[in-house]
């Protein structure tokens, strides 16, 4: 649906104002627990562990 699609649909703008942007909180919500997941998941540090460990002193 095109963008003049929505401004011509006065019953989504009503529940929209209604209830909220829902697809919007989901969204934020979505990008949110992305980058928790990429913080918890991050598979790096131990390979910089290691590779700092190997060095020579």
């Amino acid at each position: 649906m095109t963008a003049t699609a929505w401004s011509d649909a006065p019953i989504y703008e009503r529940l929209i104002r209604e209830r909220g942007d829902v697809a919007a909180d989901a969204r934020k919500t979505a990008e949110a627990t992305w980058r928790e997941v990429g913080r918890a998941m991050d598979f790096r540090l131990p390979h910089v562990i290691a590779t700092h460990d190997i060095r020579p002193r």
